[in-house]
């Protein structure tokens, strides 16, 4: 499609964010995609982790009284903090669209809301104001299946998981192994409502947008497309797709002299270790992860998070002997240019939390991961990474520095490792092919943006 295309026939598209990096990045990335197509848009965001309005001058922000802070939210209460969006956000959002629609410019009309799909009242907003909705998942295409079945079969009459894996007995789909993943069967009531609600506002948008490549998840797409009618967009990953000159939207400072750490090693000798911007463990776990380092006798670069163990200001709990022994073969950062890292001729693994964002970098990059998931859908990413791509192996069970150790030269010297890593290059020349022109990303992008305009 052409860019002026959309400019011509006055375009705006409504934005509407979920107020945590690993949402608010991938966002962000797709505003500057669909811009580069020709749609102008606003960027409606919760006040709370409020993205830099400055780093976007070509986008409109907007934002929303949240009554949330720091201290009386948690981003592990998935269930409190969406319901507390939605009773405090959309009446707001809802007559922030009535003003907008009364200008009626016909330069400048609302074309959709394009919504994260935990903000799942946008829907509801679309819906009460005749416009058109569209889901997007910044994670899996498999987390719709979380959503659209349950542990109970009498529950909201939809199927348990054992049901669903038995009606689709795809090897992909039996390497997830939901119930694993989301552990207990009996799950807590308002978490099934959340489903309920989150599920039906997915079956009412006009569109879904996926942050994945249709290649990592083709068994588990076709059995997607039996719970959801509408069209589903396979546009990932956002940020190999966002134009190049888009500006970083971390909210987290980078620290870049990492880089010039990074250009003095070998080849895929350094194993680069974090855990993203929510993840936090105690003391002890940061000290055997330490130690397990410092054993392994590989250079690594890691990332220590100010706040990682409750309490922290940075790298203070840390032994200085350890200190001492990896002096010159470490470095640790309290945020790195991720990207921009994964993509260093240097780094040969990634130790990884497994958020989606991260795992489709490393994807993309070739680099093979040691996963350990802490919490939400990394479990998930961790399955497709261990079992079903085979590019990772899984850290299970209690860390300690024996087992850490093992691991880290397993990844990065053994010939198990080895393995792993051709097969991690042969899913990232996939991946390139997917982005390249004719690809799969490629093509579903421009059938996204005329399915835009035809609203």
């Amino acid at each position: 499609m052409e860019k002026q295309e959309a400019k011509s026939l006055g375009r705006r598209l409504v934005l509407v964010v979920f107020p945590f990096q690993g949402h608010i990045n991938p966002m962000l990335q797709l505003a500057t995609i669909l811009n580069s197509k020709g749609f102008s848009i606003t960027i409606v965001h919760p006040q709370f982790n409020s993205p830099n309005h400055a780093k976007h001058p070509e986008f409109s922000f907007v934002s929303l009284p949240d009554g949330l802070s720091k201290s009386n939210i948690s981003p592990t209460d998935l269930v409190a903090l969406i319901s507390a969006l939605k009773t405090n956000c959309e009446a707001p959002f809802q007559q922030y669209l009535e003003e907008m629609l009364k200008v009626d410019d016909p330069h400048d009309r609302v074309a959709c809301v394009v919504y994260d799909g935990f903000m799942h009242f946008a829907q509801v907003v679309a819906n009460n104001l005749k416009l058109p909705g569209i889901n997007v998942r910044t994670s899996a295409v498999a987390t719709l299946l979380f959503f659209a079945v349950f542990p109970r079969a009498h529950d909201q009459g939809y199927i348990s998981f054992k049901e669903c894996l038995a009606q689709a007995p795809a090897p992909e789909l039996q390497s997830l192994d939901f119930n694993d993943v989301l552990g207990p069967a009996e799950i807590p009531t308002p978490l099934l409502e959340l489903r309920a609600t989150v599920t039906h506002a997915t079956k009412k948008a006009s569109a879904v947008i996926v942050n994945t490549m249709h290649f990592l998840e083709q068994q588990t797409m076709s059995k997607v497309h039996e719970y959801f009618p509408s069209p589903i967009f396979c546009i990932g990953p956002f940020h190999k797709l966002a134009p190049p000159s888009a500006s970083s939207t971390s909210l987290l400072k980078e620290d870049t002299s990492c880089i010039s750490w990074l250009d003095k090693q070998a080849p895929n000798s350094v194993i680069y270790i974090s855990f993203g911007s929510m993840v936090s463990m105690d003391e002890k776990e940061l000290v055997e992860i330490a130690w397990g380092l410092a054993n392994s006798e590989q250079p690594f670069l890691w990332v220590v998070r100010p706040g990682l163990v409750h309490g922290s200001e940075w790298i203070e709990l840390l032994p200085e002997s350890f200190k001492e022994r990896v002096e010159g073969r470490g470095c640790i950062v309290k945020w790195a240019p991720q990207k921009e890292v994964l993509a260093h001729g240097a780094v040969g693994g990634f130790w990884s939390h497994c958020g989606w964002n991260s795992t489709m970098e490393s994807v993309c990059e070739g680099v093979p991961m040691l996963c350990r998931p802490y919490f939400g859908d990394q479990g998930l990413g961790a399955r497709y990474v261990c079992r079903v791509w085979k590019v990772g192996l899984e850290l299970e069970g209690v860390l300690e520095r024996g087992k850490i150790e093992r691991a880290i030269r397993t990844l990065m010297v053994d010939s198990e490792g080895v393995e792993i890593r051709e097969r991690a290059k042969d899913l990232k020349e996939k991946a390139d092919l997917c982005l390249s022109e004719d690809g799969s990303s490629y093509n579903a992008l421009n059938e996204l943006a005329q399915h835009i305009l035809s609203f």
